[in-house]
């Protein structure tokens, strides 16, 4: 049985009492574009997908895009700096936080229709100060059209990327779509998730019967991989990365793109290997070009202060995994940008 509590309005209802700005909607073009040249292949800068593992509270968080983007005018020449608005968190046993989307406020129960509220507000604020749209996971497929007009690059998560309603919705949205390795670390899961994603589709959604025309945007990210036992099977090195370069010249994909998860089963989440972790993928850039042509970025778990901690006590630092400090981003995303 399910009880009725509140009654979420539509997603246009929610667009129109906190909307977007002609301003803001430019500059989200100009920036859907930076990212999508560089999945395609028309730029050869590098995306970095950057910023805490969960975005839990307002005013850290804009602090940090707010410092992301005075970094991105020294770098923007190389690289597309993308701040993670993590709104959504995907939890292995069904509960604990479950991010701003459920929880405005991490201290106080699911409050489902104020999440969207301040979702959409806390992402009008970013592009307002840093002139940066953002990246988000799309966990739950059926409330992306409540943020599609203000994200410019949407995540699938391991979880998720076998799941057919999140394959089917991916071919529909307009902006990069990073599909990441499932769990098993399975390459050719993968490469069917993001086929499906590339690929036109017919199903219900919201109501509706609908019709997409394929996201060409849609591509791999590699996490790493999880075994029967627990343990982290890291997928970021050159061997791998390579197979998946050859299993994406087989399969006739468009597009054919990787970025690479620096921390998660990657790093074991040992949040300071995520440095080692892109020196070295930077590296095999360097080495082989068909390595470099098709690894376009990174993702990088990163806050004020690094480290987590279990409640809200330490301003800027995570209360889900662990991330990098402000000063060891601002290195590596420099040493990065030298490098490309």
């Amino acid at each position: 049985m399910f009880e009725k509590q509140i009654r979420i309005p539509e997603p246009e209802e929610i667009k129109a009492a906190v909307p977007l700005s002609e301003n803001l909607k430019k500059i989200k073009e100009q920036r859907d574009k930076a990212v999508s040249e560089v999945i395609s292949g028309k730029s050869d800068r590098l995306i970095i997908i950057v910023g805490p593992c969960s975005a839990h509270a307002e005013k850290p968080v804009l602090e940090y895009v707010e410092r992301l983007g005075r970094l991105n005018e020294r770098v923007k020449d190389k690289l597309v700096l993308v701040p993670r608005i993590y709104t959504n968190k995907p939890r292995t046993k069904g509960v604990g936080y479950k991010g701003m989307f459920s929880q405005p406020d991490p201290s106080k129960s699911e409050d489902i229709l104020k999440g969207i509220k301040t979702i959409r507000d806390l992402n009008i604020k970013a592009i307002e100060i840093s002139g940066l749209s953002a990246a988000d996971e799309m966990l739950y497929p059926a409330n992306y059209e409540y943020c599609d007009d203000l994200l410019s690059y949407v995540a699938v998560g391991a979880r998720s990327s076998e799941n057919q309603l999140h394959r089917l919705v991916s071919s529909g949205i307009e902006v990069p779509v990073g599909i990441k390795n499932p769990m098993s670390g399975s390459i050719m899961v993968l490469l069917n998730s993001i086929y499906a994603a590339q690929s036109g589709q017919i199903f219900k959604l919201n109501g509706w019967q609908v019709k997409t025309l394929g996201n060409p945007f849609a591509h791999a990210i590699l996490r790493g991989g999880v075994d029967g036992y627990g343990n982290d099977i890291p997928n970021f090195h050159y061997e791998t990365v390579m197979q998946v370069i050859e299993g994406y010249a087989r399969s006739g994909l468009k597009n054919p793109a990787i970025i690479i998860d620096a921390n998660h089963s990657n790093s074991g989440k040992k949040f300071k290997q995520q440095i080692r972790i892109c020196e070295e993928v930077m590296n095999n850039r360097l080495y082989d070009n068909d390595f470099k042509n098709n690894v376009k970025g990174f993702m990088i778990e990163s806050f004020l202060e690094e480290g987590s901690q279990s409640e809200d006590k330490v301003y800027g630092k995570s209360i889900t995994d662990p991330c990098l400090g402000w000063c060891d981003t601002e290195r590596l995303i420099c040493d990065i940008a030298e490098k490309v």
